[in-house]
């Protein structure tokens, strides 16, 4: 395991212990009120230890856009003191602290909207969403830089814009969800547009902050099913876009590690190996993709198609990875859950009641199929 503990400086002086980063994981913990709960701290504890980076669970940053039950929010001086207590858990155990931003789009759930609309860049009918004016667009990207700027006062290292997964920021890039005649949709130059603003608006604040130290990353998904959806050479745009801003890395969100290109690109290569040929060196690339196992990450990084590898499932399943990995007591590490262990994992309720249903987005369970 040599190769993934050697350091890493980050364009901006920052240095990074390892190659180890934990993924963001949704614990569905969060108190009702969008405050870390108490058994989101306990999850967290030891996690971070002998991590690069520790990237918290998505943040909300505007209300319309709640997606999941026990998500945390990033709305105002009243969650200060809820960010700051993850901010310190994950730093008192040696990880550099990221903050991932959030707003869901048309993904967000109704039912947990308070009556508010729910808003996406065009209006979909299979969601009930309505279309953003663009009045509310320049709302909301203030509102990802107001996130950024808690995260500062509460105490992270940096914050993460979630640009992947289909939620707010994605939907604005990708053909089939935005069919703007504006300034915010048509052209990929266009649909690009409000992502290079949520990034200009985060580096505002830092550099308002006068934070150099401070890290901005971006995570994005690369390719859609559907016919108008983004192709790998949407993503090669975003690629372009993305690298001439003042960034410090790239996380690409990926279910498998090695899943070829779907279209748009050499559908014989992998997404990871296209997308870090395309960056070449201008950042940093995070890889992620069901890697359990000690040998599953080795050969990942062994790739040379990402800097840094980035860990979820087996997270969940080992509180004490990386010492495990760094021990090379790599037969001690665990490739499911046992149901009988509950207190072992330290999982708040609702993620380790759906840990049962042994979800494939979620770790194998023990004794299911």
């Amino acid at each position: 395991m040599t190769a993934l503990f050697q350091s890493y400086h980050l364009n901006n002086g920052v240095e990074l212990k390892n190659r180890l980063v934990v993924a963001p994981m949704t614990h569905f913990g969060s108190n009702p009120d969008g405050t870390f709960s108490a058994q989101e701290n306990t999850f967290l504890q030891g996690r971070a230890e002998g991590f690069a980076m520790f990237i918290s669970a998505a943040t909300l940053v505007s209300r319309e856009g709640k997606a999941f039950n026990g998500q945390p929010y990033a709305l105002d001086e009243r969650y200060l003191d809820s960010l700051k207590s993850v901010a310190q858990n994950i730093k008192s155990q040696g990880a550099k602290a990221i903050l991932q931003i959030h707003h869901g789009g048309k993904l967000a759930m109704s039912e947990l909207l308070e009556g508010l609309d729910k808003v996406a860049p065009s209006a979909d009918e299979a969601t009930g969403a309505r279309a953003l004016t663009e009045a509310e667009i320049e709302k909301l990207i203030h509102a990802f830089a107001n996130a950024t700027e808690l995260a500062i006062q509460a105490g992270f290292d940096g914050v993460e814009i979630h640009g992947a997964n289909s939620y707010l920021i994605q939907q604005f890039v990708s053909g089939h969800s935005n069919h703007r005649n504006d300034q915010w949709g048509g052209s990929i130059e266009n649909r690009l547009r409000f992502s290079l603003a949520v990034i200009d608006a985060a580096n505002a604040v830092k550099e308002k902050y006068q934070r150099d130290d401070f890290i901005l990353g971006y995570r994005f998904s690369p390719e859609e099913p559907e016919e108008d959806g983004l192709t790998m050479a949407d993503t090669f745009a975003l690629i372009d876009a993305l690298v001439q801003k003042p960034l410090q890395y790239l996380h690409v969100s990926l279910w498998d590690f090695y899943k070829l290109a779907r279209r748009g690109a050499d559908t014989h290569k992998t997404r990871m190996e296209l997308i870090h040929q395309r960056i070449n060196g201008k950042l940093p690339l995070i890889g992620v993709g069901n890697l359990i196992t000690a040998e599953q990450m080795e050969e990942a990084f062994a790739t040379g198609w990402a800097e840094f590898i980035a860990l979820g499932k087996t997270v969940m399943i080992n509180p004490d990875l990386a010492d495990l990995l760094r021990e090379n007591r790599d037969t001690d590490i665990q490739t499911d859950l046992d149901p009988a262990r509950a207190d072992h994992y330290r999982l708040p309720d609702a993620l380790w009641q759906r840990c049962l249903t042994n979800s494939p987005w979620l770790p194998p369970v023990k004794g299911m199929e």
